[in-house]
């Protein structure tokens, strides 16, 4: 949501998985065909094993899966598929964490900023395009052209507060 912040990125306690996921397949089915792409199998698997939680995972971790699952497939053919995700903006890749996370909302072209809890690894995606313009604007002033404004801030999400501040612990 281009230029409005989202409210609550992270799923509450009531949150429905099953019916986020089909959401996610229902998106990315739409956008496959609006732009008339295929969603493969593979596609569809390493998709599916991005979207079984809101935690980033690792390509070798999706590779172990598929495996598990039955799949054979080689590590290149895993970061292509990663890649072709990517680039259909139905993952984000979370540099710090050299993992992958699915996107909220592909339809819309953006640049998320994620928030990572450094406790239990929920992220949240958030797309608010004055951090952006903030970010650019500011490079801008020593001389510094912004390609890629992608943001990962580390914290602690709401539940991890609640546990720490309960003085319990974290999750």
């Amino acid at each position: 949501m281009p230029g409005k912040p989202i409210q609550d990125p992270f799923p509450d306690h009531a949150h429905d998985h099953d019916r986020c996921v089909k959401e996610a397949f229902d998106r990315a089915e739409k956008l496959f065909k609006q732009n008339g792409l295929r969603l493969t199998d593979l596609r569809r698997s390493v998709l599916e094993i991005i979207w079984q939680s809101h935690r980033p995972i690792g390509a070798y971790d999706i590779l172990d899966r598929l495996k598990d699952g039955g799949r054979r497939a080689a590590p290149m053919t895993v970061y292509r598929t990663l890649d072709f995700l990517m680039e259909n903006q139905l993952v984000h890749r979370l540099t710090s964490q050299n993992a992958y996370i699915g996107c909220d909302h592909p339809e819309e072209s953006h640049r998320g900023q994620f928030l990572i809890c450094r406790t239990c690894g929920v992220v949240g995606e958030l797309s608010d395009a004055r951090i952006i313009t903030a970010i650019k604007e500011t490079a801008a002033t020593t001389g510094f052209s912004v390609e890629a404004p992608v943001v990962e801030v580390t914290g602690l999400c709401r539940d991890c507060v609640e546990l720490d501040g309960a003085g319990r612990g974290h999750a």
